[in-house]
């Protein structure tokens, strides 16, 4: 309500205090200056003593802060003898004038004389109101700081370091300014990282950590363009040392300079995300503690130094190495809605917390005097502030996590920062937290138990279901890891490609690391002669990339020479792609198919002169169907392509040939148009998954959760290329296996298949995606998932014709057993890096090895056993990398660290300095692979974790921080708090 000033009037009288036994609270007005969030409390506890409010609001103040969104939900009924607005044309006597008024008014409508009230008192509800609180309480001759002087400007930032540095006690190096020219000397001049933020702004409101000179004159320009969260505009701009420490808060309530602690508490922070501070939490400090012992006298000295004799401060202080220091000092309560409250008051041992205090300090001087002047040591309860941190982003479809937190032992309270129908991001700051918890527990074992449960629902994104989006199933052995984010095309290219492929040969960034310490690494290549002079025969491999190159250079170790056959329209860049340990490749020629299978024969008779072909293999995934239907043109050993077998490459034929052998095979229906494929996109249950249907590996693989995004997927499927070239012709749909993924690799020869080794992929949901690939994991086989998966899939191979050469199948282990979900005719892929880790495992052979013996040497394919040792000869798996961070690298640090891992074997990466990194939420944006292997188990186990811990704190790269939110927790505001249910105030 606006008052009309009536200067005829006669004032009110008023109290230096309200504590005298023979005030009548009821007629005792306190005064409230922008009373929000904590704030409220306090009005609340007044309230419940028994005297009136009356509400002031100054000039400027946003009417959005008004509002009850920034009311905690326990005040939302708390009611004021009158609202006054402070008008901008208004003084301080108008002001005061337009109070009394008010107050007059009131006393009339409830029958009362017009001089009923006494104004008792008068403080800070909130941020904006500390600096009219107290010119208001001076003018009022009640309890005051005061306004004279320096004490005129309290809040500000800058005089707050002014006042602290006169008395000789640590304070930050800084300079202030309305012009960016008055503070870039000290730009200049002061080491990075700096902090910036508006001399008088409201908490976590401006504040930035700026890297460089760039990003801080972008933020000082900025800050003086824009609305401060209280209203009004920011006139001046503080520049800061960043202190670098641990960050602490120390809560008081004074009264007659008489300093009271309320709580010590240490701020949570951790690198997450890809930035380096992210709040987790506030957890309480025993006040003996020798931190708590060095930062109760800095804080009380602080409260002297700045004049704040009355009322409760909420100080932010780092310890250096040079003692504490201030960061600021909050002149009124703690913030976050006082949702720390009821910790606070078991703390104390559940009579008080500064929310009384600050009551008392008013209202009643010989209670005040009695609170302690420290907390009890030690505390009397176990409890924390959990801040929320998501490792995800999407449309909130519902937040199943936070009712399973309100059942937790510990839970007290939740105060969400989202709701379903809004957009949960990564955490990066307060901003993006999705809310708090306040955890309690008379049992310490109890709490850790709970904070450790949430912790464990952040990680497995089980604090909410998103709306669901088209998710790639791509699998790791057919990709190439780590790739990261390309540059943009140019705007021609653009429109050629609309969905651009990324390869390995595309990134000029591409780090390949080998171990090059490891003896047991390096045995020598045993050649092996098939016939009786091996140099006058020639092997031909289709299409060698990848792991098909170390089957060449296998081959040549042996003594054959090679011709590659490269098969028409196959990529010139898929052509480099040559793993690290093959450096160069040497062929005795390299042919191109031509327009027919009679063409290319005579070319490759032409390429191998005096030299008798012996053998005709695939070197890739391209490379099968040519390979089938050349070896049996040149009759050598093949699979031959006759029949449903010339298309054995080709999914659905996949899954039909197994399905007449009478084996699991899963729901399907291709088309060349979506018309084709219709009425199972809308009788099959969802999600479906769509791939192209001779696709190399997982080149184009989509889950689909809906119709929409099936036929959106069908349809762009034809207009990308392959990534070996060409263009799709049919898109498979099928049904979704819901089990664990595995990988069967084998080699066979005239029909007897020797598997080779049985993967299991460490799938987990991460970054907000369902199945991020984590690693590649050895499976014993001698468990009884691997003999039913051997089993299946050596019937596979037979249903398939697959009678010689390596295969590389992946089965789905579902409820109802095994189900081939594709099989690669070929060896498996991801350029062999895995080979060491299986020869180890195996003690002394690989797939690599094998699929040159069934080609090349009868008696060592005998020789090789049926299945691998089982226990297995060494301990490794395949780790891929996952980032939990976004940015652009300026830095690898993580791989020297990998490099120095006990049982590190290789790294193979795409992202390196100048490259920019985002979420691992599939493969595409996985940031590498490592193999490790070593004889001890436990030493695997201990590298692997070591991995897993330099990735959530993210360490494997050094990010370019870009300009942070450097707030306090305790200024945030949450909404629709939910309380357990303890008969807590």
């Amino acid at each position: 309500m606006t008052y009309q000033v009536d200067a005829a009037t006669d004032g009110l009288r008023r109290m230096s205090a309200c504590s005298d036994a023979s005030v009548d609270p009821a007629r005792c007005l306190i005064i409230l200056v922008d009373p929000y969030s904590t704030g409220c409390m306090v009005g609340q506890e007044i309230k419940k003593r028994g005297y009136p409010l009356l509400r002031v609001w100054t000039k400027g103040f946003a009417a959005e802060m008004k509002t009850d969104t920034h009311v905690p939900l326990s005040c939302r009924d708390l009611t004021y003898v009158a609202d006054v607005d402070d008008l901008p044309e208004w003084s301080l006597d108008d002001l005061v004038a337009a109070i009394e008024q008010a107050a007059r008014e009131h006393a009339a409508s409830i029958g009362q004389p017009r001089d009923y009230y006494t104004i008792g008192g008068c403080l800070a509800g909130g941020e904006a109101g500390v600096d009219m609180a107290d010119l208001l309480s001076e003018k009022l001759g009640v309890l005051s700081n005061g306004a004279e002087g320096d004490f005129a400007n309290r809040r500000d930032k800058k005089v707050q370091q002014d006042l602290v540095r006169r008395t000789g006690m640590r304070a930050v190096r800084q300079a202030c300014g309305r012009t960016f020219a008055e503070v870039e000397e000290f730009l200049r001049t002061e080491p990075f990282p700096v902090v910036l933020k508006p001399t008088d702004s409201a908490g976590s409101d401006g504040v930035k950590l700026c890297q460089d000179l760039e990003e801080a004159k972008e933020h000082f320009e900025h800050l003086l363009t824009v609305e401060a969260v209280n209203g009004g505009f920011n006139d001046q701009v503080l520049c800061q040392e960043f202190l670098r420490g641990k960050e602490y808060v120390v809560d008081h309530v004074s009264r007659n300079g008489v300093h009271k602690t309320m709580m010590v508490w240490v701020y949570d922070k951790r690198p997450r995300n890809g930035s380096q501070f992210v709040y987790f939490g506030m957890i309480p400090v025993d006040p003996q503690s020798p931190e708590a012992q060095a930062l109760i006298p800095y804080a009380r000295g602080v409260l002297d130094a700045l004049g704040m004799a009355h009322g409760p401060s909420h100080g932010e202080f780092i310890i250096t190495k040079d003692g504490p220091c201030l960061v600021e000092m909050n002149c009124r309560a703690h913030g976050g809605d006082g949702n720390w409250a009821p910790l606070g008051r078991a703390l104390t041992g559940g009579k008080y917390c500064q929310i009384e205090a600050t009551a008392a300090a008013f209202l009643d001087e010989e209670e005040f005097k009695a609170i302690p002047n420290e907390p009890p040591s030690p505390l009397k309860a176990h409890g924390l502030e959990v801040n929320l941190v998501s490792y995800s982003k999407g449309k909130v479809k519902s937040m199943p996590g936070f009712d399973i937190i309100k059942k937790l032992p510990s839970f007290v309270q939740l105060s969400p920062a989202t709701s379903v129908g809004a957009t949960v991001n990564y955490t990066i700051d307060l901003i993006t937290s999705p809310g708090c918890v306040v955890l309690m527990n008379n049992d310490n074992k109890v709490l850790e138990r709970d904070l450790d449960f949430i912790r464990y629902l952040e990680e497995i994104n089980g604090l909410f279901n998103y709306e669901t989006k088209s998710e790639p199933l791509a699998r790791p052995s057919a990709a190439t890891f780590g790739l990261g984010s390309l540059p943009e095309l140019p705007a021609e290219k653009k429109k050629a490609a609309k969905h651009r492929r990324i390869m390995s040969i595309d990134r000029p960034s591409m780090v390949r690391i080998m171990s090059q310490d490891r003896p047991e690494l390096r045995g020598g290549l045993m050649k092996r002669f098939t016939t009786v002079d091996a140099s006058k025969e020639v092997v031909v491999v289709v299409d060698p990339y990848s792991t098909g190159c170390v089957v060449v250079q296998e081959i040549q170790s042996r003594g054959y020479k090679v011709i590659s056959l490269w098969t028409k329209g196959f990529s010139e860049d898929m052509k480099k792609h040559v793993p690290l340990s093959c450096g160069s490749m040497n062929y005795h020629a390299e042919v191109t198919a031509g327009d027919n299978l009679g063409e290319t024969t005579r070319e490759l008779y032409k390429a191998a002169g005096a030299l008798r072909i012996v053998a005709c293999i695939c070197g890739g995934e391209a490379g099968v169907d040519m390979a089938d239907q050349l070896s049996e043109r040149l009759m050598v050993r093949t699979n031959g392509a006759q029949g449903a077998f010339k298309n054995r490459r080709d999914k659905k034929v996949q899954q039909e040939l197994i399905k007449a052998a009478g084996l699991r095979s899963t729901r399907q229906c291709a088309g060349k148009k979506l018309s084709d494929v219709e009425q199972f996109l809308q009788t099959e249950s969802y999600p479906v998954v769509l791939k192209p249907t001779d696709s190399a590996g997982s080149d184009g693989v989509k889950l689909c959760h809906n119709y929409e995004e099936a036929k959106e997927h069908f349809e762009l499927l034809f207009e990308v290329d392959p990534v070996n070239g060409g263009s799709n012709t049919e898109v498979i749909c099928q049904e979704y296996l819901r089990g664990k993924e595995y990988v069967i690799d084998s080699v066979s020869r005239d029909g007897v298949h020797k598997t080779m080794a049985v993967y299991v992929y460490d799938k987990r949901p991460a970054n907000g995606a369902a199945f991020v690939y984590f690693g590649m994991v050895p499976v014993d086989v001698g468990s009884t998932e691997a003999k039913l998966l051997i089993r299946y899939t050596n019937r596979v191979l037979d249903a398939l014709g697959m009678k010689n050469g390596g295969t590389h199948g992946e089965v789905i282990l579902t409820p109802t057993g095994p189900c081939l979900v594709e099989m690669n005719c070929r060896v498996q892929g991801g350029d062999g890096n895995w080979r060491p880790l299986a020869k180890a495992l195996t003690g002394g052979y690989s797939q690599v090895e094998a699929c040159v013996d069934a080609y090349l040497d009868k008696k060592a394919f005998a020789s090789l056993p049926t299945i691998p040792p089982s226990p297995a000869k060494a301990f490794g798996q395949e780790v891929i990398l996952v980032s939990h961070a976004q940015g652009d690298v300026i830095g690898t640090p993580g791989y020297d660290d990998i490099k120095e891992l006990e049982s590190f074997v290789y790294l193979e990466t795409g992202i390196s300095k100048g490259c920019k990194v985002e979420h691992t939420v599939d493969l595409v944006t996985s940031v590498g692979s490592v193999i490790l292997l070593h004889e001890d188990e436990e030493v695997v186990k201990r590298d692997i974790a070591t991995i897993r811990e330099m990735e959530k704190n993210n360490e494997l790269f050094e990010l370019k921080q870009s300009s942070r939110l450097m707030g306090a927790v305790s200024t945030m505001n949450f909404k629709n708090i939910s309380l357990a249910d303890r008969g807590m105030d």
